[in-house]
């Protein structure tokens, strides 16, 4: 089956409706800080459902239900990585944006200017945007072939279909756009899981027939240590791993920590951190769950894999199951929803990554070293320029990685776990002592990467979840030697750029987040409960 003119006309009534809702949203910005924080008038559990639609993206929407169901190996085991996020909250919360909220930043890396000097700040943000830009630029590529299978369309046009839009309402609405629109995108994300759940159950044979999978019930693996034993979804390195690179990828990452930044306090960032905590493990075990589903629905039905397209290696494409299976048993004006679900997914992705990428170039560079004069209207409008520009870097990307795509779109998160423990050892550096200086800061950085990369051309049997842990202390310890070499920062400069409890009123603000810590914690505890009774029990 394929997508009608009823099909066709849902999708297109959303995506004019995201461009009125970006105009809508867009009135009143005068500054930069409208732009990119949406003038930190934005409530905790807004920002704590666009970082969850933008950590959902297409590629695991489509990817997690794959490999619950078709992964050798696989079941639920991806459930494990869920442990971790709580606890990298408690952290978040505790020590990490205390710190950057109260600093009023627009972007994250202007802390380390603060703490270190202008050159580590330039080094990191320059690092990072072109990190960012390039995976984005694979994952538009990977995202455009499913939107390309599913809507038949030619790749140019689901490229420019799916990031013209996003980038016209990104342009347009700001940071505010890309919050409601994420808002908006979950809640059809969730409605589309939901749906296909259900049709999966019923042509399955009931619940009890998806539950009776012993297998794909497997949800943990406490046998491995992904350490030289290739057992990358081990235990140790989904949770400790895990812990690292949630608290990077949350707190030092631009694209998710810029929406932390847009609340009006600390406190209401540490609401939105700790609902996030909270409600992402629903929302990722309702697509593994969806996983499980169609394992029982492909038991039954096992012709359904040979309708699956093959990739360039001749292999079914499990990629593209969850889709094919709703163009195959869902009725018109139903799919039209799900696919515009697969778009909600994939523009909640892209519209943070533009967003951020604008915001460090025009706070990191253009502000900050180009001597140029800049009132609140030309600034808002070279704000949106570089939306523009970063959007276009990004869909060029898409169209050029075509003959490397099949080794990168598999290790797409390996990328991320190249930089992230580095960079989050760049930011505790800072935080936690006051002898790294900023020559110890990039270096380090630069030792971590170097690290992570040799770990990937030659162990490749040593998990890349522990990646984050492994680069995170070789930038840790280097940056320390190497800061040994140089003078130590000035003291005064260091005043309000380091992490300590201080007594009176900020010790009993810190003592008022002790039942989330606890709840946090409690919460991490009850999800391994469940993961080892659907694997044992």
């Amino acid at each position: 089956m394929t997508l009608n003119a009823f099909d066709w006309a849902i999708i297109i009534v959303y995506l004019i409706g995201m461009i009125g809702l970006s105009f809508y949203l867009a009135r009143g910005q005068k500054s930069d800080r409208d732009y990119y924080l949406g003038g930190n008038k934005t409530s905790p559990l807004p920002i704590a459902l666009s970082t969850m639609a933008t950590q959902c993206s297409t590629n695991s929407l489509l990817g997690a239900p794959a490999f619950v169901a078709f992964a050798a190996g696989g079941g639920l085991i991806w459930l494990q990585f869920e442990l971790a996020l709580p606890l990298a909250m408690i952290a978040l919360m505790a020590v990490i944006f205390p710190l950057l909220r109260g600093m009023n930043l627009i972007s994250v890396y202007a802390y380390l200017e603060n703490r270190f000097d202008a050159r580590t700040r330039t080094i990191v943000s320059i690092f990072f945007q072109f990190i960012r830009a390039f995976g984005t630029g694979v994952t538009v590529y990977g995202i455009s072939l499913v939107l390309m299978l599913c809507l038949n369309l030619p790749f140019w046009a689901a490229v420019l279909m799916l990031g013209g839009i996003t980038i016209v309402y990104d342009v347009l609405g700001g940071m505010k756009a890309v919050i409601w629109s994420d808002v908006i995108q979950i809640v059809v994300l969730f409605g589309a899981i939901v749906a296909a759940i259900i049709v999966a159950v019923q042509l399955a044979g009931g619940i009890a027939v998806v539950f009776d999978q012993p297998a794909r019930l497997r949800a943990v693996n406490f046998s491995s240590h992904g350490l030289a034993d290739g057992q990358t979804f081990a235990f140790w390195p989904m949770l400790i791993g895990g812990f690292f690179l949630y608290l990077s990828y949350y707190g030092c990452d631009q694209t998710q920590a810029q929406r932390e930044l847009s609340t009006r306090s600390v406190a209401d960032t540490n609401r939105a951190l700790f609902l996030d905590g909270m409600m992402r493990f629903p929302l990722v075990f309702s697509y593994c769950f969806l996983g499980l589903c169609l394992g029982a629905y492909v038991l039954l039905h096992p012709d359904f894999v040979s309708a699956l397209p093959l990739t360039a290696k001749g292999e079914p494409n499990y990629n593209v199951a969850v889709p094919i299976f709703v163009l195959r048993h869902f009725p018109h004006g139903l799919i039209g929803l799900v696919m515009v679900g697969l778009f909600a997914a994939a523009m909640s992705s892209l519209d943070s990554t533009l967003n951020a990428l604008s915001a460090l170039s025009m706070q990191d560079i253009v502000k900050r070293h180009l001597k140029i004069d800049l009132s609140g209207r030309k600034e808002l409008i070279i704000s949106k320029l570089l939306t523009v520009f970063w959007g276009c870097v990004c869909l060029f990307f898409a169209f050029f990685v075509g003959g490397i795509a099949d080794t990168i779109v598999e290790s797409i998160n390996k990328i991320g776990s190249l930089l992230n423990g580095p960079l989050l050892a760049v930011f505790l550096m800072g935080m936690l002592t006051r002898r790294i200086n900023g020559q110890g800061a990039t270096g380090g950085l630069l030792v971590g990467f170097g690290v992570n990369l040799l770990l990937w051309r030659f162990a490749p049997t040593i998990s890349w979840l522990w990646w984050n842990v492994i680069g995170f202390f070789s930038a840790y310890a280097m940056g320390y030697l190497i800061s040994l070499a140089f003078a130590k920062p000035d003291s005064a400069k260091l005043k309000g750029t380091l992490f300590q409890r201080l007594p009176g009123r900020t010790q009993s603000r810190q003592k008022r987040w002790g039942p989330y810590y606890i709840t946090l914690a409690l919460y991490s505890a009850g999800i391994l409960a469940l993961l080892v009774f659907l694997t044992y029990g």
